[in-house]
């Protein structure tokens, strides 16, 4: 199992502009790592739609990565979304599924299949070309730097240790910048360094 400390703190110091979508129970521990304008928290009502937002975005920026930091329970909530991320032939969208097994930030509920489900296997059986799966954090440290190469969709599917998020919201009170503000006000945030707009 990879920790999320495991999982985060490589992927910090191998990042230079890509696009960054973090939902559910990653949210705050990236928000804490990083401080980028680049980074988006799809963590309100819109469960199981960010790896779509994921791919609007690299839709729309095609010169740059975009990494989504997705949960198995939200991946579970949208499973046509990688047919749709195949058919769309974006080559700059790498998709994780971190798979802890649980519903973590609404107390660690197990999610539908938890153990059975091989997601890595569906995202090949959907067609995309580079499938990565990792148990162990020293395996995934030591190819994440060829993960983020070279053409995509790429899928990682993680096997995550559950964790102890609670519930998110927005606030002065939350710690990390991009949780500070309303979602419309960081999303404008997100639009102007993603454009320029």
């Amino acid at each position: 199992m990879v920790t999320k400390a495991q999982l985060l703190e490589p992927l910090a110091k191998l990042r230079t502009d890509q696009a960054i979508v973090a939902t559910m129970g990653v949210v705050r521990p990236w928000g804490r790592m990083s401080g980028s304008d680049l980074d988006f928290a799809s963590a309100d009502s819109a469960m199981g739609h960010a790896a779509d937002l994921a791919l609007g975005v690299a839709m729309a920026q095609p010169s740059r990565q975009v990494i989504c930091l997705n949960g198995d329970g939200s991946m579970l909530m949208s499973l046509g979304t990688l047919a749709t991320i195949v058919e769309s032939s974006v080559r700059n969208l790498v998709l994780f599924v971190l798979v802890n097994g649980t519903y973590e930030i609404t107390g660690n509920q197990r999610t539908p299949g938890a153990g059975t489900i091989d997601f890595a296997a569906m995202a090949k059986a959907a067609g995309f070309p580079r499938v990565y799966r990792f148990e162990n954090g020293d395996e995934y440290q030591a190819a994440l730097a060829e993960v983020l190469s070279g053409e995509g969709p790429v899928f990682v599917s993680v096997e995550m240790e559950p964790g102890s998020e609670g519930p998110i919201s927005r606030s002065a009170a939350e710690d990390t910048e991009y949780l500070k503000v309303s979602l419309a006000d960081w999303a404008r945030r997100f639009r102007h360094a993603l454009t320029g707009l």
